[in-house]
């Protein structure tokens, strides 16, 4: 095995070790500075179709009784359709601004009371995501942060990694509303990623 190259691709990042039967073994790891994994166009395409998607959903919770938007469900940890879309964009807003090394004062579901005050914040907070992106370099989207920011918790991570945490976590509490709404007689259309 040519251990500088995989897939035809040159390997920065590669690192070996010796397992006890003296088989090597190559690893790269996302940590690893190395070619760049993510590209500005690339996270903003995720980040604008979850951002999508969340308004599809958006779009169908406002069809739903508000008392039933805000009524708890038993076995989610944010218990409310309202209080989970709530949190995804809180969290959203927090890690941008934590990859800022900015103070997130946070906001909670008293904050957003209604359909017209969630979507103006949904807005707000894609359009600051979207800005952040575009105020980065390649190399500064891919490279792990030197410094911990204020607030952050868990390792440093590189912005691209927080972004797609950012996405994936979205998606993680959008199936849950979509289960919370299958639950009180409302499901969702289609809000999948790749829609079929």
């Amino acid at each position: 095995m040519n251990s500088d190259r995989i897939f035809g691709a040159p390997c920065m990042g590669l690192s070996s070790s010796t397992e006890s039967k003296g088989t090597t073994v190559f690893r790269m790891s996302y940590r690893d500075t190395g070619p760049i994994m993510f590209t500005k166009v690339g996270i903003i395409d995720l980040h604008t179709a979850t951002h999508e998607r969340l308004g599809l959903l958006l779009g169908h919770v406002a069809t739903v009784p508000d008392g039933l938007c805000h009524k708890p469900i038993s076995g989610f940890g944010h218990a409310s359709i309202w209080k989970q879309l709530v949190h995804v964009l809180t969290c959203e807003e927090g890690w941008v601004h934590d990859l800022q090394n900015k103070t997130f004062p946070g906001w909670h579901e008293e904050d957003c009371p209604t359909m017209a005050d969630l979507q103006a914040a949904k807005d707000r907070i894609r359009e600051a995501t979207r800005a952040y992106v575009r105020d980065l370099t390649e190399e500064q989207l891919n490279t792990t942060l030197r410094k911990r920011p204020v607030g952050w918790g868990g390792e440093l991570r590189n912005p691209a990694f927080i972004l797609l945490h950012v996405i994936t976590h979205a998606f993680h509490h959008k199936g849950q509303m979509v289960a919370m709404l299958r639950i009180l007689g409302y499901p969702a259309p289609d809000t999948d990623l790749q829609q079929v």
